[in-house]
Formats: structure tokens, sequence, C-alpha cells
């Protein structure tokens, strides 16, 4: 029989990220702006995070979009340095992680979830996770939220889900899933529906 648990997106949920300090950095080796290497790059961004392409030639393609004038390695840490904590979600965490299984489903790259996991504390809470360029799909489709259920044995109706975008949501919602819909300015909402949920389950 399957116990309650919790599922957390990472992107404004666990971290904040802003890719425009990515294009500051890689202007500087680049004869484009900021907002044109964004916009080069964007199209290679969805296949990185599908698993439809490897981090190498992601890499090796940006570079050649942009016109990047620096090393592999420069782009790769220009790429992973978007991220900030969030106030309140660690604390909130340290005390749920002790008490239910938690666990990440997240649209990122390789490249990102490496980076993420070794570089903040906030993941040691968290047991496994599934990420969309290992599992070769993207929420808000399904088969994500169905790779978790098996892989972790989760029941939907016991597993609070935790996602900043509505159209995730609205999967999550559709599949079972007691679901809230994040916003990282008003974290109170998010304790205040945690502590009703927990109230509400078997004891």
């Amino acid at each position: 029989m399957s116990s309650p648990a919790l599922l957390f997106d990472i992107g404004n949920v666990l971290v904040s990220f802003d890719f425009s300090r990515c294009a500051r950095a890689l202007a500087a080796q680049s004869p484009l702006s900021e907002a044109e290497i964004l916009e080069a790059i964007s199209p290679l961004k969805d296949p990185l995070e599908s698993g439809q392409c490897s981090s190498e030639t992601f890499v090796a393609q940006s570079m050649t979009a942009i016109r990047y004038q620096s090393s592999a390695d420069d782009f790769r840490r220009a790429w992973c340095d978007i991220f900030a904590p969030l106030t309140g979600m660690a604390d909130t965490l340290a005390t749920l992680g002790r008490k239910l299984p938690a666990y990440l489903l997240s649209n990122t790259s390789g490249l990102h979830k490496d980076f993420l996991l070794q570089q903040f504390e906030i993941f040691q809470h968290f047991q496994g996770g599934i990420f969309s360029h290992e599992a070769k799909t993207m929420k808000p489709a399904p088969g994500m939220y169905e790779q978790a259920i098996a892989k972790f044995g989760l029941d939907p109706a016991q597993t609070f889900y935790v996602d900043d975008l509505a159209a995730n949501i609205e999967t999550g919602r559709s599949l079972g899933f007691v679901s809230f819909h994040y916003d990282p300015s008003q974290h109170e909402a998010l304790d205040s529906a945690l502590r009703q949920w927990l109230a509400s389950l078997p004891a």
C-alpha cells in the first residue's frame, strides 16, 4: 500500500532562475546582443531538456549559433549560473522531509540537474526524481507523472504535488494528484495548504 509523499518541481519552486544572467555572461564573448543570444539558443533548449540531444551537442550547437569566442567549459559555467535559492522553501522541507518521502519532477537538462544537485543543499531532502532529459518527455504531458508513479510507487491521491506552472498543475490534477499552484511571493500559502493536507491524512 502506498504512503503519503511529496512531489516537487524545481524551477521557481525550489530555486529561482534567470536566463538573463547567462546571456550577460555569454555576451562578453560573443558579437551578439543578450537578446540575440537568448533567441539563438531558445530553439535548442527543448531538444536538450527532452533528451533528444546530448549536453555535448547542445553546447557545441549553441556556441556555433552565438559565435561564442571562449571555451566549452566557460559556456557551461555561464549556462548553469542562473539559479538562486528561494527563501522559505528550505525551512518547509527541513520539517516535512523528516516526515514524508519527497521526490522531484522537473523539466531540466543533465547540465542543470548535475549543477543543482551539487550546489544547493535543499536537494538533500529528496530521495530521487524524474527529469525530462532522462524521461524523454516533458511536462505538461502526462508521461513524466506516470513514470514517477511507477518508479516511486506513488498513489496520486496521497501525493502532494507542487509546481509553479498552471499547465503542469492541470495535468497533475487530471491524474489525481493533490496539486498546489505555487507562487514564490506567497510562500505562506503553501505552508498553510500543506498543514491542512497533513491534518487530513489518516493517523
